[in-house]
């Protein structure tokens, strides 16, 4: 089984981060091909960082060879539609898969993620998947995605730490959703430090991916998903603009 996993941003470190998460998760038998487009932003925080690194990711994936599912490594699912169409085999954001998982392990979950301008994208994220009555609430840490880039960074998990503990507090919800790829490598100490299940995207993406390539489960073609149309111009005698 091959699953490329895809950081649709184009920080290579933190590529490498999600990579070291995805083969120590998946399976033996399973190829993690691990990739970020060039080109892409260096970090996604925001609606037009998003549109630009899912325009950099579609573009790698037709010039990559196939695969027999795909991991899209941002928590805002960014591209995740677009490239359902592209491709046939299961695709999985690591946002949708957090979120579904941690409704599978607790009553109610919050999500912490990075900046407060990624917050409407996640809390409209979650009603869409139906999630939005198990949310109690979508939070910021105030740390930028990039910071998140260096495993060993003590600063950064004191933050990430920290103001988790202040949503569960807040919320009173019964488990952790970590909102961003970069937190990947931060799940298990921030688990073993809260005593609540932490939910990492990135290694639950991969497995759920997995299971549904193993049971032979494709992307449905005969609906929003089928693969774009052709695009030819009229022949009218004059350039198509």
């Amino acid at each position: 089984m091959r699953i490329r996993v895809i950081n649709p941003n184009s920080s290579l470190p933190m590529t490498r981060a999600i990579e070291a998460t995805a083969r120590e998760i998946c399976a033996d038998g399973t190829v993690i091909e691990a990739c970020c487009p060039p080109g892409s932003p260096l970090s996604i925080e925001g609606h037009s960082d998003g549109v630009l690194a899912a325009h950099h990711m579609l573009k790698l994936v037709e010039e990559s060879g196939p695969a027999d599912g795909f991991v899209v490594a941002c928590f805002d699912d960014t591209g995740v539609d677009g490239l359902r169409e592209r491709v046939s085999g299961p695709v999985l954001g690591i946002g949708e898969a957090a979120m579904h998982a941690a409704t599978m392990l607790a009553c109610r979950f919050s999500i912490l993620t990075t900046l407060k301008r990624s917050i409407p994208i996640i809390e409209d994220n979650a009603s869409r998947y139906g999630l939005g009555a198990r949310c109690k609430g979508v939070h910021a840490a105030n740390i930028p995605v990039l910071a998140l880039e260096n495993e060993n960074d003590d600063h950064a998990f004191s933050v990430i730490r920290e103001a988790a503990a202040a949503v569960l507090e807040k919320d009173g919800s019964d488990a952790l959703v970590l909102g961003c790829g970069g937190m990947t490598h931060f799940a298990r100490r921030l688990g073993d430090t809260l005593g609540i299940p932490v939910v990492d995207g990135v290694s639950t993406a991969v497995k759920f991916v997995e299971a549904l390539v193993g049971l032979g489960l494709k992307t449905g073609k005969t609906g929003g998903y089928a693969f774009p149309l052709s695009k030819t111009p009229p022949q009218t005698g004059k350039e198509h603009v």
